[in-house]
């Protein structure tokens, strides 16, 4: 049985205001913690990921929008850094890295998610959103 989640994903910082939608992921099952949603999150990304790779889905230019946010944060790609396919293990040790070393938080409605083993209170409608961090220098 698979379980819809709705991720909204934003970044600290960032000069464009505008509201994100959420977006819908269709997950094996319904995570109980924090760290059941990351991992469900991060297997599917692999999962999508190398299968547009296997199945030569890239697209084969970038559009004049595409061109234009990318080239405001400084680099402009297709992508994809290399021909490897990701690797599962690898992806979702990363992604626990992150959250354990403050590169993002999540919160669960308004409720943010401290703890990799924080219990989800599931409620109607409930939307997740992933606010990546600004890293500061000088």
């Amino acid at each position: 049985m698979s379980f819809t989640v709705y991720v909204k994903m934003k970044k600290l910082g960032r000069q464009d205001r505008t509201t994100l939608a959420p977006v819908p992921f269709l997950l094996d099952k319904k995570p109980d913690t924090l760290q059941e949603l990351l991992i469900g999150l991060t297997e599917l990304g692999v999962k999508d990921y190398n299968e547009r790779r296997e199945e030569n889905q890239i697209l084969p230019f970038l559009t004049k929008e595409e061109i234009k946010n990318q080239a405001k944060r400084g680099k402009v790609s297709f992508g994809f850094s290399n021909g490897k396919i990701a690797d599962k293990e690898q992806a979702v040790k990363n992604t626990i890295s992150c959250f354990e070393d403050g590169i993002y938080r999540v919160f669960a409605g308004d409720t943010e998610l401290k703890g990799l083993l924080d219990k989800i209170s599931w409620e109607e409608d409930l939307v997740f959103t992933f606010l990546r961090l600004t890293m500061l220098s000088g």
